[in-house]
């Protein structure tokens, strides 16, 4: 009479595999086993003629209204100086995460300089998230007194973008 002996096994899950996959499927399976484990968030493959590029895919962001506040901001996630606070009285956040654009492309003029009247529904710069570019526009007319944020700079909802005056 023979024994049968059953050993738990712990075993890291795994995606299903069909009985006929490819070589290269089973490539993208393991740079995929292997970001995941490292917590890496992009990853590029190129070899015998194939690029690929994995991309760990972020929450989506929901665009929020552009307001004003004269409470405390944070500016890349320092708190703005009692100072910096009375300098200026309003100031205009960021609706999302992303990176900060002044203007449309890196050669062309900023939509608004420090000094600029804007009219309410005026852009006043692109905010890309996920590879789109989302325009922010002034919600009433202002003046710019100082932009906040470098361009070309990733920022956090919320981020003051710039100081504003009403008009």
């Amino acid at each position: 009479m023979k024994k049968t002996v059953k050993k738990a096994v712990t075993k890291k899950p795994t995606v299903k595999t069909t009985e006929k996959e490819s070589p290269i499927l089973k490539d993208v399976k393991q740079l995929y086993s292997f970001m995941q484990d490292n917590s890496i968030e992009t990853i590029e493959y190129d070899q015998n003629g194939l690029y690929l590029r994995l991309v760990k895919a972020k929450p989506a962001a929901v665009p929020v209204p552009v307001s004003s506040t004269s409470a405390p901001v944070s500016v890349n996630g320092i708190s703005a100086a009692p100072a910096e606070q009375t300098q200026y009285k309003e100031v205009i956040k960021s609706p999302l995460m992303g990176i900060f654009f002044r203007g449309s492309t890196p050669s062309a003029p900023p939509f608004v300089k420090e000094g600029a009247q804007v009219k309410k529904g005026e852009v006043i710069c692109l905010i890309e998230a996920m590879k789109v570019f989302n325009e922010v526009r002034a919600e009433f007319d202002c003046v710019i007194q100082k932009v906040l944020m470098e361009n070309g700079r990733p920022i956090k909802q919320g981020d003051a973008l710039f100081a504003i005056e009403r008009i």
